[in-house]
């Protein structure tokens, strides 16, 4: 009675392991069935759309996996891999349940768009959302309600966008409750990626979570943010390293046995640092991610038309370089770069 009081309060859904029909949007599964459909955002102040969903609903109660693929249309990685998990998983044979979010922002895909939606708007910084907002404030107002108040973990997967050059990491970010952050630890270490930020830097405040992952930590869900991928591209090794990090997290909550890619020894990024542009104009890197760096490293130029040098970028401090802005162009205020610090063992 205590829990169900303490949800109503919260404003939350009950988490799917105690429903026997999970509903996302217009699709339904009952037990042991898997369903695929749209949640639908309605026109609002501007246009609405569909976001396509799957909802696997295992045979026997458990955990709630809530995948959450293309927040960012131009990260392709992602998009592609959800459909190649969707025929592997057999919800005869599952302890509990998993909701892929196919393309949380489609038309950022078809646009062929970065960062931004048609408001001008990051999806991925306006969460918990709002139903009477913009589009992304409606996508994440949507998701909120219908996919991370009903799961009871998420993932949040990304690539470098359509100009970064990214070496894959993911990021264990910390809220409010330090057993919903040892679980997402967890999830990290599951997942298989040998490079991890932590990040104790997000917001703290339900109401103001901005962030995918982060809504569902500060509603007490374990989650992650993961990235693999980048450019617009999508090589098969970036797919698979996210199908397999899913698969090996499903095997890791017990949802179904599947292969584990758990990681022994990541590399832990302890300090980080988005790389802004001090000037708009052609950039011109001249290092790649995946290239170490000492303070004062020459990461790249930001030149006029016609080469004239209007600024350099350079490191803050020695550590690894995890994206770099791959293509020319640039506006003052962008991201150019992000780079990590390793943490010393011991330390």
């Amino acid at each position: 009675m205590k829990k169900l009081l303490s949800i109503a309060l919260l404003g939350l859904a009950p988490c799917a392991f105690a429903q026997d029909t999970l509903k996302v949007g217009d699709v339904s599964a009952a037990r042991g069935t898997k369903a695929t459909g749209m949640i639908r955002i309605p026109d609002g102040v501007d246009k609405g759309l569909e976001i396509p969903v799957s909802v696997v609903h295992g045979k026997e109660p458990g955990k709630t996996l809530a995948l959450v693929a293309g927040t960012h249309g131009y990260e392709y990685t992602s998009i592609l891999a959800l459909p190649k998990l969707l025929p592997r998983l057999d919800p005869a044979r599952m302890k509990g349940s998993v909701i892929l979010v196919h393309m949380a922002n489609p038309e950022t895909f078809y646009g062929r768009r970065i960062y931004q939606s048609s408001d001008g708007k990051n999806l991925n910084r306006v969460y918990p959302g709002k139903k009477d907002g913009t589009i992304s404030e409606r996508i994440a107002e949507a998701i909120t309600r219908e996919v991370i108040d009903q799961a009871t973990h998420v993932i949040d997967m990304h690539s470098g966008d359509g100009n970064e050059s990214l070496r894959p990491y993911s990021y264990w970010m910390t809220g409010n409750d330090p057993a919903v952050d040892a679980q997402s630890k967890e999830l990290n270490l599951a997942y298989g990626l040998d490079h991890i930020v932590i990040d104790h830097s997000r917001p703290k405040d339900v109401k103001d979570s901005r962030f995918t992952a982060m809504t569902g930590i500060l509603r007490g869900k374990p989650s992650i943010t993961t990235e693999a991928g980048g450019l617009g591209r999508t090589d098969p090794t970036s797919v698979e390293l996210h199908l397999r990090g899913v698969i090996s997290v499903i095997n890791h909550l017990g949802i179904l046995p599947m292969p584990s890619v758990k990681v022994e020894k990541p590399v832990w990024i302890d300090k980080s640092e988005v790389l802004i542009s001090p000037e708009t104009g052609v950039w011109e890197h001249v290092i790649d991610q995946k290239d170490s760096v000492v303070a004062g490293s020459l990461v790249g130029r930001v030149k006029d038309a016609s080469g004239r040098v209007l600024a350099e970028v350079r490191a803050p401090f020695a550590g690894v370089m995890l994206y770099v802005v791959a293509t020319p162009p640039v506006t003052k205020g962008e991201p150019v770069g992000f780079v990590g610090r390793v943490k010393i063992e011991g330390q």
